[in-house]
């Protein structure tokens, strides 16, 4: 995923729209980016350019993405429930001013959804290893081929191309 590709092919009102939506809470921006930048670069290293394309290290790169800006918010939020429901806010509209296919969405919002839930779940654990967890869950996703099977998936990853 080349986000200055991503961005560039965003309109300039959804962007503003999206900057205003940052501002709403200027101190979680930070943590936003870190996060970003950290599930980029475990991506990569543990998948290389694959994470870019829509199979399962996809899978991995949107749920541990989630996971990570919940947990990077917490230190602010100081409460699960308000990163959990942040880090949608802020996940879904990016993901809805990005220019992608609708099964390509649909599969985004789900495993963005299972790395949000998973945070809720493991949070309070010192010892659980994130990248191991979410690397298991990405092996045992589902590949999907239309939208209506995303439902039949409530606790898997799922992705569309090998």
């Amino acid at each position: 995923m080349n986000l200055w590709k991503k961005l560039k092919r965003i309109s300039l009102i959804k962007l503003v729209k999206f900057s205003f939506l940052l501002l709403q809470k200027p101190l979680l921006i930070l943590p936003i980016l870190k996060a970003t930048k950290q599930a980029l670069q475990v991506s990569q290293k543990l998948y290389g350019n694959t994470h870019n394309t829509n199979g399962k290290a996809n899978a991995f790169r949107h749920a541990y993405w989630n996971y990570l800006i919940c947990e990077k918010t917490l230190n602010f939020t100081k409460n699960e429930q308000k990163s959990a429901i942040w880090t949608e806010k802020v996940v879904d509209y990016y993901e809805k001013v990005t220019k992608n296919d609708i099964l390509d969405t649909e599969m985004d919002f789900h495993n963005n959804e299972i790395g949000r839930k998973q945070f809720l779940i493991h949070f309070e654990e010192k010892s659980f290893n994130s990248v191991q967890f979410f690397q298991n869950m990405a092996q045992n996703a589902q590949k999907i081929t239309k939208i209506q099977e995303i439902q039949h998936f409530d606790n898997q990853l799922v992705y569309i191309s090998d």
